[in-house]
C-alpha cells in the first residue's frame, strides 16, 4: 500500500506550488495561454496577470494602468473601454492590465495572489516570450523586466524566450511551437521545484531562451539546456564563473542558441539585469544538473 499512499503526497506537494505568470506580448498571446495550459497540467496552481496589449521592448517602464481605448484589448479579449484590471469571466485566474509587465506582475503579486494563493506566488514565470531575449538585449525586454520586478519582491524568477513563432491570438490555430516551448519551460520549473527551498539566491533570477524549432529541433526531447552567461566575460578583470564542462568560462547565452543541436541557453541574473557571481550560478548549476549538459567541444 505503500507506493498508493505515495501518489497523493506527490500530487498534493505540487498543487502547493503557486505560480504567478506575466509576460510582455499580452494576456490574450497564445504562449501565455498554452504555458499556463501545461503548468496546470503538471500539477501547479498558476494565475496570468499580464499586459492588456502587446507591451514588448518597454523593460522596466512602469505606469498606473489605465481604462482600455476604444480598441478593446489585443485580439479582442476585452470590449473596448474595459476597466484599467480585468479578467477572462469564464477563466478568473486569466487577468489583464492595461499597462506594462512590471506593472502587470506586480498588480499579480500584490492583487491576484493574495485572492487566490493567500499570499505570495512561491515562484514568477514570464513568457514565453515571442522571440529571444539574448545578451543586450534583456535590457529593453519587458518579459525580462517583469521577472526582474518579481525578483525585487523576493520571489524567484524565471523568463522564458524562443527564437520561432510571432504574435499570435490564443485562439488561433496551435503551431507546434508552442507546445514545444511550454514543454520545455515547464519541465525547467519542474526541474527547479522539485529541489529544496530557495530554488534561488535572493534577488538571482533566470534567463531561458531556446533556440529555433526546424526539422531537427522538432520535438521537447530534441533539446539540450545549457548553463550560460547573458554577457562575454571581460577579459582578464572578469571573475571565474562556476565551473562545469571542464572550464570556469560559461558561453554567452547566444553562443549556446547559436549552436547546431538544438541548445537552450539557462543565464543566471542579478536585479541590475547582467550576471550574476560564480556562488549563485554554482546554485543553479546544483539545482538543474539533471537537465544540464555541454555544448560540443569548440564551440
Amino acid at each position: 500500500m505503500r507506493p498508493t499512499t505515495l501518489i497523493p503526497l506527490l500530487t498534493s506537494t505540487a498543487i502547493a506550488i503557486n505560480i504567478l505568470q506575466s509576460n510582455d506580448d499580452g494576456w490574450a498571446e497564445i504562449n501565455i495561454r498554452e504555458l499556463y495550459s501545461q503548468l496546470t497540467s503538471a500539477g501547479f496552481s498558476s494565475i496570468i496577470s499580464a499586459p492588456a496589449e502587446n507591451e514588448s521592448g518597454t523593460g522596466s517602464a512602469d505606469k498606473q494602468p489605465t481604462q482600455v481605448g476604444k480598441d478593446g484589448c489585443e485580439f479582442m479579449s476585452c470590449p473596448p473601454d474595459s476597466p484599467p484590471t480585468g479578467k477572462n469571466e469564464s477563466m478568473p485566474r486569466w487577468n489583464y492590465v492595461n499597462s506594462y509587465p512590471v506593472t502587470s506582475i506586480r498588480y499579480g503579486i500584490e492583487t491576484l495572489s493574495p485572492t487566490f494563493f493567500g499570499g505570495p506566488p512561491d515562484l514568477a514565470v514570464t513568457g514565453f516570450n515571442v522571440g529571444t531575449n539574448l545578451g543586450i538585449v534583456t535590457q529593453f525586454s519587458g518579459t525580462v523586466g517583469a521577472a526582474v520586478e518579481a525578483a525585487k519582491s523576493g520571489i524567484p524568477a524565471i523568463a522564458f524566450s524562443g527564437s520561432t513563432g510571432s504574435q499570435t491570438a490564443w485562439n488561433a490555430p496551435m503551431e507546434e511551437y508552442v507546445k514545444i516551448y511550454a514543454e520545455l519551460s515547464t519541465n525547467v520549473t519542474k526541474t527547479l521545484t522539485e529541489t529544496s527551498k530557495p530554488w534561488l539566491s535572493k534577488g538571482v533570477w533566470l534567463n531561458v531562451n531556446f533556440p529555433a524549432v526546424s526539422d531537427t529541433c522538432k520535438s521537447a526531447s530534441d533539446f539540450k539546456f545549457v548553463l550560460s552567461r547573458i554577457y562575454p566575460k571581460v577579459p582578464i578583470v572578469g571573475a571565474p564563473d562556476v565551473e562545469t564542462c571542464g572550464s570556469d568560462d560559461l558561453p554567452t547565452e547566444r553562443t549556446v542558441v547559436g549552436t547546431k543541436g538544438c541548445y537552450a541557453s539557462i543565464s543566471v541574473g542579478e536585479l541590475n539585469k547582467t550576471d550574476a557571481g560564480e556562488k549563485e550560478q554554482a546554485i543553479v548549476l546544483e539545482k538543474l544538473k539533471s537537465i544540464l549538459s555541454c555544448l560540443p567541444k569548440g564551440s
